[in-house]
């Protein structure tokens, strides 16, 4: 049973503030696999819809495949030869979201241990969710993009469990998307079937400080009714 967390806010929103989308890492400086692990874990620890978890993280470490996205990749230019660790994030596809694929039956019965009786009240709710509540079968694409809402959730964490103990990130949409799943799939790194690129991830330290923080001011974007 974890314990109630007694952080400062302080800290925390300081970890927000020292985060910044680094466009160049120093390549001098190594993540230790203890801090990265840590990194992971808060992704792994993320909440999903139905607590089903459509991800894979992917720690692409190997410089010639790195090369090889870097071509297909026009926003991670500066990243992918400089960063410490490089996560491909991967979304699942419409099959194996379906309420009766191997995959969420198997979440079900061996990850949540539900039992039979709960597994399929829980698999009713799933399959209106999907079909009826955000009609998320009309299209096969559909239920990816849902996937990948949830993988930037996992993204989001990472980011900023990374920069509470100093460790610097770019979350990378630029990339040409079908190019890229090519290389993963050739490379072994992702299957045919079941999962599609969602986003792209890098981590190190930064090499040069960046500008002031700039966002809206809170009024413009909070609206109390």
């Amino acid at each position: 049973m974890a314990t109630k967390p007694t952080f400062n806010k302080e800290e925390i929103l300081n970890a927000y503030q020292y985060r910044h989308a680094s466009k160049e890492f120093d390549k001098t400086k190594k993540i230790s696999e203890d801090d990265f692990n840590f990194i992971l874990e808060t992704g792994r620890l993320s909440p999903s819809s139905f607590g089903f978890e459509p991800w894979k993280f992917i720690v692409v470490q190997n410089e010639e495949i790195r090369e090889k996205l870097r071509a297909v990749s026009w926003g991670a230019q500066k990243q992918l030869p400089t960063a410490s660790h490089f996560v491909v994030f991967l979304a699942r596809t419409k099959d194996s979201l379906a309420p009766d694929s191997d995959y969420i039956q198997g979440m079900m019965k061996n990850v949540h241990a539900l039992p039979n009786e709960a597994v399929e009240g829980r698999g009713k709710a799933y399959r209106n969710f999907i079909e009826n509540d955000f009609e998320l079968t009309k299209y096969d694409e559909q239920m990816f993009e849902w996937a990948a809402r949830q993988t930037y959730i996992a993204m989001g964490n990472m980011m900023t469990s990374a920069a509470m103990i100093g460790i610097d990130s770019c979350p990378i949409e630029g990339f040409d998307k079908e190019k890229a799943e090519k290389v993963l799939i050739e490379e072994g790194v992702m299957p045919e079937k079941g999962f599609s690129l969602a986003c792209t991830v890098a981590f190190g330290y930064r090499l040069n400080d960046p500008r002031p923080k700039s966002r809206q001011m809170l009024q413009s974007i909070v609206e109390w009714i």
